[in-house]
């Protein structure tokens, strides 16, 4: 397998596409909920990332495939005052998971973090997602804690 990671460009309509067909599958897998996206949601996510200064994604080409897709978003550490990315989508195509797919992308994610002179990458897994868990170890992620008394840190939502 040929793999190309590249920058997206949701001006570049095949871009676009990708995203759209990506983001579609890994809705359906168990550890992107399992549920199809709304058809008018997944085609207007191109407009609506495209007005965003602060997204960015990458896209993984296989053969001639788009087979991989990261979405980040950059924030602001207070505590570092600098800039960080938070990798909030991760996703290879079924068919050529267990490639190195992931790692490549988290790579050259990390490569525009240390371009724009951020000061960390961070990144959500589900509990059950050993496989994912395993990628971004491999790459260097971890769970954090500022004080060890206080325990490790734990992501929470509230749905609005």
């Amino acid at each position: 397998m040929t793999l190309e990671v590249i920058v997206g460009d949701l001006g570049d309509e095949a871009h676009a596409t990708a995203l759209k067909s990506l983001l579609a599958e890994y809705a359906l897998d168990p550890m992107g909920g399992a549920a199809a996206l709304a058809p008018e949601l997944l085609e207007s996510l191109p407009g609506k990332l495209s007005s965003r200064t602060d997204y960015l994604f990458v896209l993984a080409v296989a053969d001639g495939q788009y087979v991989g897709l990261v979405n980040c978003f950059e924030g602001f550490s207070t505590f570092k005052g600098k800039p960080l990315i938070n990798i909030h989508d991760v996703i290879v195509s079924a068919h050529a998971r267990g490639r190195g797919v992931a790692r490549r992308m988290l790579q050259q994610v990390e490569a525009i973090a240390l371009e724009r002179g951020c000061c960390k990458l961070t990144l959500e897994v589900l509990e059950g997602n050993q496989p994912a868990q395993n990628s971004y170890r491999a790459v260097g992620f971890k769970g954090y804690e500022l004080d060890p008394v206080m325990g490790r840190a734990m992501f929470w939502e509230k749905p609005l």
